[in-house]
């Protein structure tokens, strides 16, 4: 595949040509895109190249407000061109591999870019496949999943469409990118059932691999009283690991005591969240830690053997949880850390390990979790404006309206609000 490039002043790369950028970023995701549009913000004259083959750039934290009947699919998407920062290069292509000894980044059709210092945010890759009858059987037989932009408006379609039967909802082990979006998906479904009358025909079975029902205890009370309103039965250290979407049943692998039994359940309507993974060529390679995930220090996101190369998102190892709100703190810590790269310096700023989890209870109201490494809690509003520990109508008119444009107006333009960096000593 020839590598084609995009830039805002042309500087289009010849096809097998060798060129090195002063920074090469792996994935125009969310992490990707922020990265570099902060790097620029601090120096513009940078030779920065975002090496992404897909055409089209999500919001992804707007599908489950897609499956819950709050946003139309449509506004969760924007062309890849137009996401990307003035007078970045943008490299159409894969990549397939990493060689940090040389300095280069590997491409899909064998040839390289090479680099002088590497930001790696390729993301997570979700395996359908690692359940056997998945994938055949998603968005039909009533088998959804708000993780995929095209599966999202089946989710609603299947909760308006159901007036009685039994309704499942899975979360498989961690890591996953947002640890709320599996009972997220089941409590937006359960307001809407609650509204039109017909909650009490539904039998809510909420399968999670985990023991616990969110891994931040303080956020837990209020979870539960929404699982108890709903009359949600809660089955921990449940895994999924088969789909029969024509016979309409699950199977689940459920450890009691010291025993793992099977268990077949019969649904109306399935919500799966898939198994996450390190992408393969990320497993594979000299960068990828014993989780596969890129081995970074948790604090300065640097990689823990090479000096010049840094991760963020979620596709690095660091402990705190894989959300967009994650991404969006790490970015401008990762640009200056990198700034300081380039003259040879270590790095210079720190990140804390915070993500945030709007956990939509129901149609109007979230448990805004925010917190860090170890389950800090680090709310960003004082108590008496928003408690994250209660459900909170401000915490909704966040997500619901401001958040999105924030997203695509602030985030992806280095507009750095309540992220900025903490330096190092300060």
């Amino acid at each position: 595949m020839p590598i084609t490039t995009q830039t805002t002043s042309p500087a289009p790369l010849v096809p097998g040509a060798t060129r090195t950028f002063d920074v090469v970023i792996v994935g125009g995701g969310s992490a990707g895109i922020a990265t570099a549009a902060s790097l620029l913000k601090r120096n513009s004259r940078l030779d920065i190249a975002i090496i992404e083959p897909s055409e089209v750039h999500y919001y992804q934290p707007g599908w489950t407000m897609v499956g819950g009947g709050i946003f139309d699919a449509q506004v969760t998407r924007r062309s890849q061109a137009s996401v990307m920062p003035d007078g970045v290069k943008w490299i159409r292509a894969s990549a397939s591999g990493f060689a940090p000894q040389d300095n280069r980044v590997i491409l899909a059709d064998g040839s390289d870019v090479h680099y002088r210092v590497l930001v790696a945010c390729p993301g997570i890759k979700l395996d359908w496949d690692a359940i056997p009858g998945l994938r055949d059987a998603l968005g039909h037989h009533g088998v959804t999943s708000n993780y995929g932009y095209d599966l999202a408006p089946y989710t609603r379609q299947l909760v308006d469409a159901l007036r009685g039967g039994r309704a499942l909802f899975t979360q498989p082990p961690m890591p996953i990118k947002c640890a709320g979006a599996p009972q997220k998906a089941m409590y937006l479904s359960c307001t809407r059932w609650e509204k039109s009358g017909v909650l009490p025909s539904i039998d809510v079975q909420f399968h999670t691999a985990g023991a616990v029902l969110f891994g931040v205890p303080a956020y837990v009370p209020a979870l539960m009283e929404y699982v108890q309103r709903y009359d949600a039965h809660l089955n921990f250290e449940s895994k999924l690991v088969a789909v029969d979407g024509p016979g309409a049943f699950a199977t689940f692998e459920q450890k009691r005591g010291d025993a793992v039994t099977r268990v077949e359940e019969h649904f109306d309507m399935i919500h799966v969240v898939p198994p996450q993974t390190a992408a393969d060529f990320v497993r594979s390679s000299p960068l990828a830690a014993a989780s596969g995930f890129i081995d970074v220090d948790e604090a300065t996101l640097r990689h823990t053997h090479y000096p010049n190369v840094f991760a963020l998102g979620d596709a690095c190892s660091a402990s705190n949880a894989k959300t967009m709100a994650a991404a969006r703190k790490q970015a401008p810590v990762v640009a200056v850390n990198v700034l300081a790269a380039l003259q040879g310096k270590p790095p210079v700023a720190e990140y804390d390990g915070y993500g945030s989890c709007p956990l939509t209870v129901e149609s109007g109201k979230i448990v805004l979790a925010e917190f860090g490494y170890g389950g800090k809690l680090l709310p960003s509003f004082p108590t008496w404006l928003i408690d994250g520990t209660r459900p909170s109508r401000l915490a909704w008119l966040l997500k619901d309206t401001i958040l999105p444009p924030v997203y695509w107006h602030g985030m992806l333009k280095g507009r750095e609000w309540m992220v900025k960096p903490h330096m190092i000593g300060s």
